[in-house]
């Protein structure tokens, strides 16, 4: 049996635990007090700011660390930034995290985008004025095109990938080849007429850069046209370093997985109320892209 003693004893040991986890969970802050943020630019940057300062001031409050946004230039920043350490968090688009992979960045898919309707996947089209006389991509030949990134995935990745299966070489076939920097920037560059047709992304009928352009005000859905819709894409990832410790990982996907319960303002704001919650993914979601990646090199290259 068990004497008073060693009831001590134990009731003593026990009495540690939530001590240790708590100076478990508490370490990590001293390591790092700060935490940054990044995410691909789709809009201007004050439209990203607008977005995700909410989210931003969510996850400062559930982490318990200042956590920094970080509007990167272009797709290639937020890369670099996850491979440098810099960035601790990121949101990609499918073909710039797996490039961010394939460039050795040490960094797990944790969470993917979910659309209104449940599907986890969206589309590469391409735009053209709707009064144009275009009705396919074959038209456009001699025209002026506009991409988005090097490293998008419906703006860059997939139009080269779909065009290939054409017999089209855009540098070749189009009289001028653009990258305009952002998905809202290609649009803008459509409507001014400094390109003939654009490449973007898309959900729906409800959800896509053009549906959120035009509910800033900035362009109207009805003045273009969808001549092409690619086959359905992955959805985008968020992605944090490996290097995290565990606790601090832990700590994110918790913040990550209910902000609906304790933040559903942010999460309005964030998502323009067209998402629902985002659910769990893994790298191996993206092994696709990866091989689309490494096809579209090849062309490049040819």
């Amino acid at each position: 049996m068990m004497n008073r003693r060693h009831l001590l004893q134990a009731a003593a040991g026990l009495a540690t635990l939530p001590v240790l986890a708590t100076a478990a969970r508490a370490d990590w802050k001293a390591d790092y007090p700060e935490l940054v943020f990044a995410t691909i630019p789709d809009e201007n940057a004050t439209g990203v700011e607008k977005r995700y300062e909410p989210f931003i001031q969510y996850l400062t409050k559930q982490l318990g660390v200042p956590v920094k946004l970080r509007i990167a230039n272009d797709y290639a920043a937020v890369i670099e930034g996850q491979i440098a350490g810099n960035i601790h968090l990121a949101l990609y688009g499918p073909a710039s995290f797996a490039r961010a992979l394939m460039n050795g960045a040490k960094i797990e898919a944790f969470a993917m985008q979910v659309n209104q309707d449940g599907t986890k996947g969206y589309y590469s089209v391409m735009y053209v004025k709707a009064d144009a006389p275009y009705t396919k991509i074959e038209d456009l030949k001699g025209k002026n095109l506009g991409l988005v990134d090097p490293n998008s995935t419906s703006g860059n990745n997939v139009p080269r990938f779909e065009m290939n299966k054409m017999g089209i070489k855009p540098e070749e076939f189009f009289a001028n080849v653009v990258y305009t920097g952002s998905h809202e920037n290609a649009v803008i560059a459509l409507q001014q007429g400094q390109i003939d047709a654009a490449f973007n992304w898309w959900n729906d009928e409800n959800e896509s850069m053009l549906r959120r352009m035009e509910r800033k005000g900035m362009a109207k859905y009805d003045d273009f046209k969808i001549i092409f819709k690619s086959d359905q894409i992955v959805n985008s990832p968020f992605a944090m370093l490996t290097t995290l410790p565990p606790e601090l990982q832990q700590a994110i996907k918790e913040a990550f997985f209910s902000i609906d319960k304790n933040d559903p303002e942010a999460f309005q704001v964030m998502t323009d109320g067209k998402q629902q919650l985002w659910v769990p993914t893994t790298n191996a979601a993206y092994d696709g892209i990866v091989e689309l990646n490494k096809f579209v090199d090849t062309l490049r290259k040819s």
